[in-house]
């Protein structure tokens, strides 16, 4: 009687094993179905030089954020904006670093330059291989952003929250002239009161506006409006997908540009639950005490102290 129990306990946990495996695999499935489909509205463009190489180097991924002020897909226009997103495992951390477009960098196969040029010369790859070579970091993966993605993508959250000073929203006003035009929207539309300064609500067009200013802390402070904006919407993207997946999957995706394969998307889906642990920090590139401006053949570029920035770069995504 009790060798015949213990075989009916034997095959049931044998039976809730396989069931549980079974579960685990329908639901993986299922997930690696939804990722494939989301990564389909995505454009893929290999960076030839970089098909081979890892996505992570030494426990920290490192994503290049282009933004760029083209209207369509792809890599013409400038690179008006590069964000460094470095998830490190090493330092349980997420850190956004502004990479100011003025630098005066090395571009490998080109005479030296503003950091931006790298773009211009040849697309996310020079400009990922030009960061690598003069800031001793590896950068293998980039995700191309154009002005109706970010437009979309603060929608997509429903807006953000910021404090702007009145001469700040006299400056978005104004990015918004030109963005009205290219967009053949009437002109005025999403203008701001110019007498209400302090805490105010952005929609996506308001908030692109506010992240081009330079005129105010010149380029440090408009890469600083970046990292505010991008933190916003990191902050309420998690809500905005469960709430309404579908605005955001069709105003972002089909405009943004990668090299992340559907593989490594997965990869990255499945850790999500632990970034949301991990620590947001921001900086940004060059650091204070580090660089001066120049003019170098009628150019006003910064010229920078690399081996300082490296080290910080080290010190700060990597822990060293």
């Amino acid at each position: 009687m009790k060798r015949h129990e213990k075989r009916r306990r034997g095959s049931g946990l044998k039976k809730a094993i396989i069931f549980l495996v079974v579960f685990a695999l329908v639901v993986l499935g299922g997930w690696y179905y939804i990722v494939g489909k989301l990564y389909g509205e995505v454009n893929y463009l290999a960076a030839e030089g970089y098909r081979e190489q890892p996505w992570k180097e030494d426990g920290v991924l490192n994503i290049l954020l282009i933004g760029n002020d083209s209207r369509e897909n792809g890599e013409d226009g400038r690179s008006d904006a590069m964000i460094l997103l470095s998830v490190s495992d090493k330092t349980k951390s997420i850190h956004m670093t502004s990479i100011l477009r003025d630098i005066y960098v090395d571009i490998p196969g080109h005479d030296g330059n503003r950091l931006n040029a790298a773009y211009a010369f040849g697309g996310p790859e020079l400009l990922m291989e030009t960061i690598e070579q003069n800031f001793g970091i590896d950068v293998n993966r980039y995700v191309l952003v154009n002005f109706e993605a970010f437009a979309s993508l603060v929608d997509g959250v429903g807006g953000v929250d910021l404090e702007l000073s009145k001469e700040e929203i006299e400056y978005v006003n104004a990015y918004l002239v030109e963005y009205n035009m290219l967009t053949n929207r009437a002109e005025g539309t999403d203008y701001m009161d110019t007498g209400a300064g302090g805490m105010v609500h952005l929609n996506g067009p308001q908030a692109l506006a506010y992240s081009r200013n330079r005129y105010i802390g010149t380029d440090f402070g408009r890469t600083e409006r970046q990292r505010k904006v991008l933190g916003a919407v990191l902050e309420k993207l998690p809500t905005a997908v469960l709430s309404g997946p579908k605005k955001i999957v069709d105003g972002i995706l089909p405009n943004l540009t990668t090299n992340l394969t559907k593989g490594e998307c997965y990869k990255l889906s499945l850790q999500a639950g632990k970034f949301v642990l991990y620590e947001s920090t921001s900086g940004s590139i060059p650091v204070e005490g580090s660089y001066q401006p120049v003019e170098i053949r009628g150019m006003a570029v910064l010229e920078v102290d690399f081996e300082k920035n490296r080290n910080w770069l080290r010190e700060n995504l990597y822990g060293e």
